[in-house]
């Protein structure tokens, strides 16, 4: 029965509450009050807004990255040291294993590689298995065929990135030489009897790899790279975050076996997008504090020319945390009021971002073009498009849940704290002197 009175005498509180922040809201629709309450609802909707928006793009910047990085470079789990006669039972064991997506045997080498004309550039040569691309899903779909196929089913055949055949100024069906290659003692530095023929360019979203990475089969760096040469694994989670349990595994039950993963071969760079990340948003919520102050002193005022009201209102048995929390209401309402329609917002234009930079592209296109024929028309035949735009459209933006409700959270609790500091004027109020003072 006591919880039954509590819940009940709440819940009256409650629409009391509301009721009298309606009348308020409704007595304060004309003046300063009411041009304070739309301006702090408008700056949450354009704080929760923007930082939905700038987080999704950034989100999609970092992640066509990440996923490149991840799918066709450094893998989730490196190991190395598995000997020969343990290389079967790794293989077979990472392969039932309900965590591990896929397993792979890789060598690497560096190179300098000559191509037509005699064209010259560094390159990174992986050698990796010819079927790489049916046993990996997630290197085919992050490794796009710009031209040609991945295909190194025969001996002899390489796969190279995009800026790296455009160095050489190859194309599919062109031999490029391993002029000097890294490798074992047993293999010579400098030889021009390297040729590999190229069957396919690929292309990725992370640039340093279309401009350095070359893809060989394992039977041609066994050839080429010398025995010295480590094998190493690369696997690849479904989960990523269980890459530590599953390299305490593996050096459990393969002796001498040594694992790296994700976090530590790429912890520098990954280190780097995270600051960047984190300024992006620290300087985007400045949004909300800006907002919040605004709202504490309107809600000052507000208190301030209530008086008469509280003082009313706490002569028929008002309790003064009750009256505070009508104030409190209006802050969470102007809160939520400004939040909702920013989420919306935030989310449409993150959807359509693609568009957005069309659009702003064709904008900034034709003001220029205006301008050059109104002052310099002989260079208006020179004018294009800027290209950035269309590089930033191809990006798809990346929305995660938890950050647009973390987000959306903030922007109403920024307007709710601020109303809740502004309205403890009203515990320092007295029936009396109000009374008097009017």
């Amino acid at each position: 029965m006591k919880l039954k009175n509590k819940a009940a005498d709440f819940f009256n509180s409650l629409k009391w509450v509301l009721f009298v922040s309606r009348r308020f809201s409704l007595v304060d629709r004309k003046g300063s009050s009411k041009v304070n309450s739309v301006l702090a609802s408008l700056g949450i909707c354009f704080g929760v807004m923007t930082l939905i928006t700038v987080i999704s793009v950034m989100n999609g910047f970092q992640m066509s990255f990440i996923d490149s990085i991840m799918e066709i470079s450094s893998y989730h789990i490196r190991v190395k040291n598995i000997d020969e006669n343990s290389s079967v039972d790794f293989l077979m064991d990472c392969q039932k294993s309900p965590e591990i997506r896929s397993v792979s045997a890789f060598m690497e080498a560096q190179s300098l590689m000559t191509g037509k004309n005699g064209n010259q550039s560094a390159a990174l040569i992986r050698a990796v298995p010819s079927n790489l691309t049916e046993i990996d899903s997630g290197f085919k779909k992050e490794a796009k065929m710009w031209n040609g196929k991945f295909d190194l089913s025969e001996s002899g055949s390489v796969v190279l990135g995009s800026e790296l055949a455009r160095r050489l100024g190859v194309r599919p069906g062109n031999t490029v030489e391993l002029f000097a290659l890294s490798g074992g003692s047993d293999v010579s530095l400098i030889s021009s009897e390297r040729f590999f023929t190229v069957k396919g360019i690929f292309r990725c979203g992370y640039a340093d790899i279309n401009a350095s990475y070359a893809f060989v089969n394992i039977e041609d760096g066994i050839k080429y790279f010398g025995k010295d040469s480590e094998l190493l694994y690369g696997i690849k989670l479904f989960n990523t975050s269980l890459d530590s349990k599953i390299s305490n595994q593996i050096e459990e039950k393969f002796a001498g076996a040594k694992c790296e993963s994700w976090k530590e071969f790429n912890r520098s760079f990954f280190g780097t997008l995270k600051i960047e990340k984190n300024m992006i948003f620290l300087l985007v919520l400045i949004i909300f504090v800006v907002v919040a102050v605004n709202i504490f002193n309107g809600m000052r005022r507000r208190v301030f020319e209530r008086r008469e009201e509280i003082s009313v209102l706490m002569a028929f048995g008002g309790q003064k945390n009750t009256i505070q929390a009508i104030f409190i209401m209006q802050g969470f309402l102007a809160g939520l009021k400004g939040a909702v329609p920013g989420l919306v917002l935030g989310l449409l234009l993150s959807v359509k971002m693609s568009g957005i930079f069309i659009i702003m592209s064709k904008i900034v296109y034709y003001i220029q073009l205006f301008f050059l024929n109104l002052f310099s028309p002989e260079n208006a035949i020179f004018l294009r498009e800027n290209p950035m735009y269309m590089i930033y459209a191809n990006i798809p933006p990346r929305i995660f849940a938890g950050e647009v409700f973390f987000i959306t959270l903030f922007g109403i609790f920024s307007a709710l704290f601020a109303s809740a500091r502004a309205s403890r004027e009203v515990l320092n109020l007295t029936v009396s002197e109000v009374m008097r003072d009017e």
